[in-house]
């Protein structure tokens, strides 16, 4: 994707992000220019709460697989330690890698989805949640992980519109 596209496509989410009032408009956005930056087969975004250590999921490609209702424990594994720690972002290639630390690597594998990317979303020193990214392996090279940084301002903006928005 060259800078012309990722121009284009940054426009298209600020138009959406201006005119947008419900949270899934405004997360259905995100998720569009996720995928016309880095592509993602799977796309959601979860929300954190380290006070009950729990996180939930706020928006999903594919509801029936991975619905937004009820919340899942945080678990402190090396994933934690990337993308909670470090605010860094986590990438996979493999779906032998992604089983490291996701226990729903079946599910992941059975969508046709082998790589990921999860995008810390960082806002005021506190991890907010994250946005994550998943297709077929090895889609996640170095020169998508390097566009996925065109993603991370536009991600806090979308967490927070949705938050004004539906109070996530």
């Amino acid at each position: 994707m060259n800078s012309e596209q990722i121009a284009a496509a940054l426009a298209e989410f600020d138009a959406a992000i201006a005119r947008e009032t419900d949270a899934d408009a405004i997360l259905g956005a995100l998720q569009t220019l996720c995928r016309q930056v880095i592509g993602a087969k799977l796309f959601t975004t979860m929300t954190v709460d380290m006070v009950n250590e729990v996180a939930r999921r706020a928006y999903t490609s594919h509801p029936e697989e991975y619905p937004t209702s009820g919340t899942k424990p945080i678990r402190y594994d090396s994933w934690f330690d990337i993308v909670h720690k470090e605010h860094k972002t986590f990438v996979a290639n493999t779906i032998v890698d992604i089983s490291k630390v996701f226990g729903d690597h079946e599910t992941i594998w059975a969508l046709g989805c082998g790589s990921v990317v999860n995008i810390p979303v960082v806002v005021g020193g506190e991890l907010l949640g994250t946005v994550n990214c998943l297709d077929v392996e090895q889609h996640y090279t170095p020169e998508r992980v390097a566009l996925s940084k065109h993603l991370e301002l536009p991600a806090k903006l979308a967490f927070l519109a949705a938050a004004r928005a539906a109070k996530i």
